[in-house]
């Protein structure tokens, strides 16, 4: 038996944020997913991007990683595994400045990030998540961006999973120490 997942497109309380669902054929051999299909973009009036580096990290149950928003278009995806992704939008000009977007995350489901919202999630399950990014311009240390600690408690994200602060395997020393939401926002300096 074949059964088709179309290509599906809803937007977010985020400016540009868009939750995608691949295009998916399942049978009795497993599963084909679109990854990605300009038409199909082109098509929901998403604009094209133009993807200059693709990474996949592959993250312990229960870690985070995150939130970051460089200057850069991220078309964000699970390979394998699930998450827990969220979304906070840092853009100075945007409409939905200070925003935040959640979701579980599984194999056919991506999102589309726009340029300064920053990004992050935790892995969830009993097996490391392959998280795939796709980048419109190659990272580089020291580039353009912002980041926000991901335990801020103003963001109202929940983790599903226990974090220990104190444990590198969970969160990193680094995302701990960025800033909070109102701190990026300039409130109550």
């Amino acid at each position: 038996m074949v059964e088709i997942i179309d290509f599906d497109v809803q937007q977010t309380p985020i400016d540009g944020l868009a939750l995608i669902r691949m295009k998916q054929v399942r049978e009795e051999r497993g599963t084909v997913r679109e990854f990605f299909r300009a038409s199909a973009f082109e098509a929901a009036g998403i604009p094209l991007p133009a993807f200059q580096q693709v990474n996949v990290t592959e993250t312990n149950p229960g870690a985070i990683r995150g939130m970051h928003g460089e200057s850069m278009v991220k078309l964000i995806a699970i390979a394998h595994g699930t998450a827990w992704g969220a979304w906070v939008d840092t853009r100075p000009e945007s409409p939905t400045r200070g925003a935040v977007f959640q979701t579980a995350l599984e194999p056919g489901t991506q999102i589309l990030v726009p340029e300064g919202v920053c990004n992050g999630f935790q892995s969830t399950g009993n097996s490391p998540t392959q998280y795939v990014y796709c980048f419109t311009s190659e990272w580089v240390p020291g580039m353009t961006g912002v980041a926000l600690t991901p335990l801020d408690p103003a963001l109202g994200i929940e983790w599903p999973l226990p974090v220990d602060t104190e444990d590198r395997s969970s969160v990193s020393a680094k995302d701990l120490a960025a800033p909070t939401l109102a701190e990026v926002l300039g409130e109550g300096a």
